[in-house]
């Protein structure tokens, strides 16, 4: 059994608290938020507090807070030698303080707390400074995932800087999408199976096998009628450049 606490209460600690609760391997033992009121907790077991001097020595406590706070919070931390670990794609293991064992605990998935989560399919890129403190999170890890993988900070960086291109911009994309179709009176469920279809290629296609479109054909004609046909300039702008970077192949713009 391995015992955890939890530091923060956004959408990464509210999946993470719901993993390890349902893992007969992991205790969560504390829960730390700066209010209380903000941490949903099932298990009356589990101790939520909002004062340092409260946290308590574990196997090893997981900051999961915005990655601009990681470093303060790991140095408000009131205790020494104990294994912290934060959850960012983005933030060097080195920005936790050095007065404790340090580790790194990324889940590579996009959370919201509205939307339940499968654990075991959620990639975990876990790194430490010892050996020994590796396999502490790598038990951790595959009590909740079935993928888990060693990712030193430069590969968690670049990691992060591809999930932002095939999530954060895709969903974006989707939202210009809707609102395409929204301004001509369209539903935006019309294209969610092509959405799904589209995901769902590359289990079994590269990228670049499963590319399609005029871009991908360099169709002209058709380009130019979708450029005269979008009015806001945003819009045009990145149909633009994405079409560019299609036609190119992957050369730098």
């Amino acid at each position: 059994m391995i015992q955890v606490s939890v530091i923060g209460s956004g959408n990464v600690a509210h999946h993470l608290l719901k993993a390890f609760g349902a893992s007969s391997e992991v205790e969560v033992v504390q829960v730390f938020a700066r209010n209380k009121t903000s941490v949903e907790i099932t298990n009356p077991s589990i101790e939520v507090i909002e004062d340092w001097s409260l946290l308590k020595s574990v196997d090893l406590i997981i900051i999961a807070v915005s990655d601009d706070a990681i470093a303060n919070v790991s140095e408000q931390i009131p205790l020494n030698r104990q294994l912290v670990v934060h959850t960012s794609g983005s933030v060097a293991l080195s920005a936790l303080s050095e007065k404790n064992r340090r580790g790194v605990f990324y889940p590579l998935q996009t959370f919201s707390k509205a939307k339940a989560i499968d654990y075991r399919s959620v990639p975990i890129c876990i790194e430490a400074e010892t050996s020994e403190d590796f396999q502490i999170l790598e038990t951790l890890a595959k009590s909740i995932s079935d993928y888990t993988y060693s990712v030193n900070s430069q590969q968690r960086q670049a990691l992060h800087v591809a999930a932002v291109f095939v999530c954060n911009f895709t969903n974006h994309l989707y939202q210009i999408g809707a609102e395409i179709c929204k301004e001509n009176m369209l539903p935006f469920d019309i294209l969610k199976p092509l959405i799904q279809e589209t995901a769902q290629k590359i289990m079994t296609l590269s990228p670049e096998d499963a590319q399609t479109g005029p871009a991908k054909r360099k169709d002209t004609q058709t380009i130019n009628k979708h450029l005269a046909f979008l009015t806001a300039e945003n819009q045009k702008e990145i149909y633009k450049l994405l079409t560019k970077s299609i036609i190119d192949h992957g050369k730098k713009l």
